[in-house]
């Protein structure tokens, strides 16, 4: 496993550099790539000129986010995914191999049937176009209370029924994306990790539970950082996971609002803070394996 850093889940705002540079300064050993604008570089600057820096910065670019809409119009659908075959190689020119994708978890326009057949073609679609890359398609859900308030159709919002979902997909490049608040927020338990095996893994998020989260309905703003209340066992995942050999990012995700009127910098050095913090209580080395003692308890 290895620690990364990614500027959309901490809410900052900075260019390719800047992001290399707080990735190098606080302990991150990845980062996430932002491919629509590095798509935008390599057509702009060419291929060498567009990876300079990060192949100066010998960190590992470890995901990006499918920039897909899963449930949009056919045409609208039609019209993306023909861009993904070349979004797919620039990915993996630069040794990116994890897209990652969050399923909706409720619709006003389709019933769970529905959707589900939707996702289930339109994912095994997507995988396949992505197989000749090497990419690796990382499903995750979400169980944040106000995301699907107000919603017809209630959708995928649990590890067991995107396991169900996975389950179908004629695909062999799909996995899961182990959210950690999402997992509890849904009523999941460290347990549930005994379900997977690192090689169904593509990603994983870490975010604490703030002390009113199951009061409040476990809304999006109560996800803070990792190790924050202790309420998230996130020093118990990590060790479950180095157990397993899950050897991808782990990505501290906090609700933004929670990261509120802090410094760019502030920030990152606080998130890498709190990730050590938990990464040292799971008992795990730099490289992100058990240590021996830890490894014996």
């Amino acid at each position: 496993m290895f620690k990364c850093l990614s500027a959309e889940a901490l809410g900052v705002s900075c260019g390719q550099s800047e992001l290399i540079e707080l990735a190098l300064s606080y302990g991150f050993k990845g980062i996430e790539l932002d491919l629509v604008d590095f798509v935008e570089q390599v057509k702009s600057q060419g291929l060498p000129k567009a990876r300079r820096l990060l192949d100066s910065a010998k960190l590992k670019i470890a995901s990006f986010h499918l920039p897909l809409d899963i449930e949009a119009d056919d045409d609208v659908f039609r019209t993306q995914i023909q861009r993904l075959p070349d979004w797919a190689t620039a990915a993996a020119e630069m040794k990116c191999t994890r897209a990652l994708v969050r399923i909706a978890p409720a619709s006003d326009f389709r019933p769970f049937h529905q959707n589900f057949e939707l996702h289930r073609s339109r994912l095994t679609e997507i995988a396949r176009l992505v197989e000749p890359s090497g990419i690796r398609l990382g499903l995750g859900f979400q169980a944040a209370s106000e995301v699907r308030q107000g919603k017809a159709f209630e959708f995928i919002r649990g590890l067991d029924a995107l396991l169900m979902l996975l389950s179908v997909l004629n695909a062999r490049n799909v996995g899961v994306v182990l959210d950690l608040w999402d997992l509890y927020a849904s009523g999941g338990s460290l347990d549930a990790i005994r379900k997977l095996s690192a090689d169904k893994i593509v990603a994983v998020q870490l975010a604490d539970a703030a002390n009113d989260a199951a009061a409040d309905g476990w809304p999006a703003t109560s996800r803070v950082l990792p190790g924050e209340t202790g309420l998230i066992d996130a020093a118990g995942a990590l060790a479950m996971l180095a157990e397993l050999g899950y050897d991808g990012p782990v990505i501290p995700l906090p609700h933004v609002s929670r990261l509120a009127g802090m410094r760019r910098d502030a920030i990152v050095k606080l998130a890498g803070e709190k990730l050590d913090q938990v990464w040292k209580a799971a008992g795990l080395n730099p490289a992100g394996k058990l240590a021996t003692s830890a490894a014996r308890r």
